[in-house]
């Protein structure tokens, strides 16, 4: 999280004894030790960061900063947010930039290594009020990187920030990193948690940093910093610094915060109860959810409800991002309803609660969500609103950042191949990850994760072009990785025992974070009872209820085919001919959402029988179809062969050939088995391709007619794209795909 915070935002939660500088909350005890001219020096720094002539520095702060300084040593500093952490480095780089600290290449730049736009944007603006010249090179600014270098050639820029992403970047190593590293004064590694994959929120691109570490001298200063880690990550952190590591760790508990976990309720109940009482939390907040479709569908129905609120999630664009950040900093909206996307850095002092409907997996992760409220306030309320799908969604999950050995080994085989035919005289080695894509059979997402720690663990390197290998090799560590899983199951369940409120809420967060200080709070409603009111009145919650139980949603055809498709024996490539093409279709909702979506996964999952069709579910199919805004009524349906759900899809097919008065073609024949929906498009096209066979009489009843094809889900619109084409082959004028649910 930032420390960069407004300077006088408000009263400091740590009371007599400390002044508040922003978000700095610094004690004005006298502090001892330290040589004298550094203090002085770093005494007038603060000063005038802070604005403020009696600041002085918080228990740790100057230890961290004489340690980078003048010991030229590597540190790790674990502290609360609002502590004070981008103080030591702020001051830390003005003292390197003045002189202080003599050694090769002592005087220059910091970099700071941070985890996300937001986080740069606020340290940015905090560094400009502090006098430190601090700029920032990331995807989003590429257009600006000559100015940046231009300024770091002239020696203009005190602090530059960047992503753990540029060091896996070939441009930026190429343009950027190389020149720099020659003449930095001290590398900053904010979130530094995010090394550990032991952390909960472990990204394979922070731990090329260790690597780089390595590579460095040993008396370059290095701060990393984090407020949430356990024993066992600020061991694994500090041993990736280096054996030398000063460890500088303080209380964690905050003291501003009022915690509180409500039952366990439907998503109805929960959605009404905040739109009835989002009035009795002051100020502004963040509401947190655990999917893109919760944040869409709360803040769809707190808007009907009449406040003014707005979905932050990871599909935001970055201007609209920055557009929210900027109401909810300004007290324009009384909530951003947001999924992790608003995460580590977001800066607002003042942040007056944050409600979680629906927990995180992690208690820690939890801890680090809630830590965003009352950084200079009082008292700020902390709410979870947990239900029953919350573990559906954290086994999910809860292995995504871990590495498919088969997959692995296909692209170190592609791309073996690849050097080889180059060394031949072929062309480039390198792949690109569309290139690769028809070669793995991992989606796209997660074969970026996938070369991500393959580069980290030396197998792959990414250049120009793409990615290629080392020759170096790799062996999947399956130990390391089944104890990452077992870690992770652990934290599930801590989180399920912190809902179950045996003892006081802020010390169960503090001992989950292996806290020597935790002891209970007073204020939690384990301590003091519960603080909020429980009431939902009926008519609210039949207008949650009536909010979510929309239907309804679009399915854009397939225009194109997946790139490489010849390569793994499918000839087919550039745009599908529109004579072979489906047409826009509609599923009833997404599986993950909080209405419909609700019972289509119980009805859906996997083990549960292969039943018809059940009236509520029918009702929400004949919905949509009346809704339907289609250019032609369909006049047949289709089912789409299934092998497991038959009885499900026929049962759907025949109502609703009834229900519509529509010709009941039949369904497709099943060839073979297609292979599972969980793979990039290019592997699913290569197993529906010649999949499914028109039969006759369906042939016959299908020409000429606008045909509706239904399914039980559709995950990649593959299925839906190859059975259509199908039947656009045979004869149809035109195919509508239908299913019950959305994977997504």
């Amino acid at each position: 999280m930032s420390d960069a915070g407004n300077h006088g935002a408000g009263p400091a939660e740590d009371g007599p004894g400390a002044v508040e500088v922003g978000e700095h909350v610094l004690d004005t005890a006298p502090a001892g030790g330290g040589p004298g001219g550094l203090r002085e020096a770093a005494g007038q720094v603060l000063v005038q960061l802070t604005g403020r002539a009696d600041a002085q520095f918080r228990d740790g702060q100057f230890e961290a900063i004489e340690a980078l300084v003048s010991g030229r040593r590597r540190a790790l500093v674990v502290q609360r947010t609002g502590w004070g952490k981008s103080a030591v480095y702020f001051v830390a780089s003005r003292l390197i930039r003045q002189g202080f600290g003599q050694r090769a290449g002592a005087g220059g730049p910091t970099l700071i290594i941070s985890p996300l736009l937001a986080l740069m944007r606020d340290q940015v603006a905090a560094a400009a009020r502090a006098g430190v010249r601090a700029v920032t090179i990331n995807s989003s600014n590429a257009t600006e990187w000559d100015d940046v270098l231009a300024a770091l050639d002239r020696n203009e820029v005190d602090v530059l920030l960047i992503s753990p992403e540029r060091l896996t970047n070939p441009k930026f190593r190429e343009r950027v990193l190389g020149r720099l590293l020659g003449g930095v004064g001290m590398i900053v590694v904010d979130e530094a948690h995010c090394i550990s994959d032991w952390g909960h929120d472990f990204r394979p691109d922070y731990r090329r940093i260790g690597a780089l570490l390595a590579e460095l001298p040993a008396d370059l200063p290095v701060l990393a910093t984090t407020a949430t880690a356990n024993e066992r990550v600020v061991d694994d952190v500090a041993a990736q610094l280096g054996a030398d590591t000063l460890v500088i760790r303080g209380p964690l508990a905050r003291d501003s915060l009022r915690l509180g976990v409500a039952d366990t309720a439907p998503p109805g109940r929960r959605i009404a109860w905040l739109a009835e009482h989002l009035g009795d939390f002051a100020g502004s907040g963040i509401i947190y959810t655990l999917t893109v479709s919760a944040a869409q569908d709360v803040a769809r129905a707190l808007r009907q409800a009449g406040w003014e609120v707005a979905p932050y999630t990871g599909g935001t664009d970055t201007e609209e991002r920055e557009a929210l950040e900027a109401r909810l900093k300004g007290n324009d909206l009384k909530a951003l309803v947001a999924t992790s996307a608003l995460g580590m850095g977001f800066d607002k002092p003042d942040l007056g609660f944050v409600i979680h409907l629906g927990a995180p997996s992690s208690a820690v992760a939890y801890y680090q969500q809630v830590g965003r409220a009352g950084r200079a306030t009082d008292s700020a309320d902390v709410l979870l609103l947990p239900g029953p799908e919350d573990p559906d969604i954290w086994e999910y999950f809860a292995t995504a950042s871990m590495p498919d050995p088969e997959a692995a080994r296909a692209v170190l085989a592609a791309l073996d191949a690849a050097r080889a035919d180059s060394d031949s005289g072929g062309g480039s080695p390198a792949l690109s990850v569309p290139a690769l894509e028809p070669l793995v059979g991992a989606k796209r997402s997660r074969l970026e994760l996938l070369l991500k720690t393959l580069q980290v663990d030396g197998a792959v390197d990414r250049v120009a072009g793409g990615f290629v290998s080392t020759g170096a090799g790799w062996t999947y560590d399956e130990e390391r990785y089944a104890a990452v899983a077992q870690a992770r199951r652990r934290e599930a369940q801590a989180m399920l025992d912190y809902e179950a409120g045996r003892m006081c809420r802020m010390r169960f967060l503090a001992e989950q974070l292996d806290d020597p200080a935790a002891s209970d709070c007073g204020r939690c409603d384990v301590c003091a009872g519960p603080w909020w009111s429980s009431e939902v009145s009926e008519e609210g919650r039949s207008r949650a209820e009536s909010v979510l139980s929309g239907v309804g949603l679009e399915l854009d055809p397939r225009a194109a085919w997946p790139t490489g498709l010849p390569k793994i024996g499918v000839q087919l490539k550039g745009k599908i001919p529109e004579a072979e093409r489906v047409g826009p279709g509609r599923v009833i909702a997404r599986l993950t959402d909080l209405g419909p979506g609700q019972a289509l996964r119980g009805f859906l999952a996997a083990g549960a029988e292969d039943a018809p069709v059940p009236a509520n579910i029918g009702s929400w199919c004949l919905r949509v179809l009346s809704e339907w805004e289609w250019a032609e009524r369909p006049t047949a349906v289709v089912g789409v062969p299934s092998a497991v759900r038959p009885h499900t899809v026929r049962s759907l097919a025949a109502e609703l050939a009834a229900a519509g008065k529509l010709i009941d073609a039949g369904d497709l024949q099943l060839l073979h088995d297609p292979g599972t929906p969980d793979s990039n498009s290019a592997y699913r096209l290569r197993g529906l391709h010649d999949a499914f066979f028109v039969p006759e009489p369906v042939a016959q009843a299908v020409a000429g007619q606008v045909v509706l094809l239904v399914d039980t889900e559709v995950v990649s619109r593959w299925t839906m794209t190859i059975a259509g084409r199908e039947l656009r082959l045979a004869g149809a004028k035109e195919v509508l795909p239908f299913a019950l649910a959305l994977r997504a």
